[in-house]
């Protein structure tokens, strides 16, 4: 019995997915619930998992195909399960053979010879490419369609040309790279210059002085530590400084819906972490019902999943108010671009040691500079300035934040 494999619902608003890579070839053996492919979204990676045991036995959706809810990737033969699981290990060997050091003699194999998929067979057919000049990063090796687009990208030459033309066009070939934009790489694109394009934004700045904030930590860290299982980090404090400015200048924490400014009485804050794969910006829900310790560890839960590209649809939903932390990287100061529908985004930055007058007096504190950019069509320059002071404050006397003043 053949058993087929669709693309999954996606989550709220997003109707299509890039296959971003396939974990089996045709014949290996699957099992239930075993992830065979992965799926790039708009947002995040999504893993599809096998309904049945048995041998793949069809791709139809080959890597690099954009397919819509509920399209056929691929299909599995339940009949097949013996014989599949044997399968691999010759993989395995011909994948040894082919790293030895000793493939002089390939080249003069014929292009029948080369095991890609039909799709990029065609797409090499149609554009005259050799396909024993294409490097396959399928599963073992197979050639896909997105790497003859690649190798096309960066081979500009004839492809009929004589031994001569590569040497040729080597050296330009050694200095560029020519790697296609991840679906989520795309939409960062898009979304970024989106919000540019659309919101009148503008960005004002302050610093804070990081001296109360830092004792605080140093004092109740390890008994923090001990009672809650996790790390006091400055992420809540930040956290909890906005949710208390935010109640009180309500335009930071709204957004334009059509013709009318809606404001949410609740406080979903995303805070903007770096993946390999790009940009996300998981969500902590509800965070004015949170304590530190509550915060701190579905910050420590989310920023996991996103190391990892565990991150569900759901995880990066629904957010009202952004931090960005470019001071882990070093940045000591930036002006963040809005997370559109968003009205304000507040960048922290590296903290420094610098002169500052207190009580007329030249001392050294760690200081850190703030920004935030916000939507100049909600926000009033007045709303932003006191949002920003009111979180300079909050730091500053962080027992404000404990007292809810």
């Amino acid at each position: 019995m053949t058993v087929e494999i669709h693309v999954p619902v996606l989550g709220e608003s997003v109707t299509e997915a890039t296959v971003g890579k396939w974990y089996k070839a045709v014949g290996e053996a699957v099992a239930v619930d075993e992830v065979i492919c992965e799926l790039e979204t708009d947002k995040v990676a999504l893993e599809v998992t096998a309904s049945a045991s048995g041998a793949l036995a069809e791709i139809v959706a080959e890597e690099g195909d954009n397919v819509e809810v509920g399209a056929l990737l691929g299909k599995i033969d339940e009949t097949a399960h013996g014989t599949a699981a044997a399968a691999p290990a010759p993989a395995v060997e011909e994948k040894k053979a082919e790293a030895a050091p000793a493939p002089a003699a390939a080249p003069a194999a014929p292009a029948k010879g080369v095991n890609a998929r039909p799709a990029a067979a065609k797409l090499a057919e149609e554009k005259g490419v050799d396909l024993n000049t294409v490097t396959g990063t399928g599963a073992g090796g197979t050639i896909t369609k997105a790497d003859v687009l690649a190798h096309l990208s960066g081979a500009p030459a004839a492809p009929a040309a004589t031994a001569a033309a590569p040497v040729a066009a080597a050296p330009a070939a050694a200095q560029e790279e020519v790697v296609p934009m991840t679906r989520l790489r795309r939409t960062i694109a898009k979304r970024l210059k989106d919000a540019q394009n659309t919101a009148a934004m503008l960005t004002t700045y302050n610093e804070v002085d990081m001296s109360a904030v830092m004792a605080l930590r140093a004092q109740y860290k390890e008994v923090f530590e001990k009672k809650h299982g996790c790390r006091l980090g400055f992420m809540s404090f930040f956290t909890k400084a906005c949710v208390a400015a935010l109640k009180e200048i309500p335009e930071v924490n709204a957004e334009i819906r059509e013709d009318s400014i809606v404001y949410k009485n609740y406080y979903n804050v995303g805070v903007a972490a770096s993946t390999p794969s790009g940009l996300v910006v998981p969500v902590v829900k509800n965070a004015q019902d949170m304590g530190f310790a509550d915060i701190e560890k579905e910050i420590s839960r989310l920023g996991g999943l996103a190391r990892d590209g565990k991150l569900a649809m759901e995880d990066m939903m629904g957010g009202t108010f952004t931090i960005s932390n470019g001071g882990v990287f070093g940045s000591l100061l930036s002006s963040p671009i809005l997370n559109a529908p968003q009205s304000g985004i507040l960048g922290m930055h590296t903290i420094q040691k610098r002169p500052v007058v207190v009580n007329d007096e030249i001392v050294i504190r760690p200081m850190m500079y703030l920004s935030l950019s916000y939507d100049h069509r909600i926000v009033d320059g007045k709303g932003a300035v006191t949002f920003l002071v009111r979180v300079k404050e909050n730091l500053e006397d962080p027992q404000r934040l404990v007292l809810d003043l």
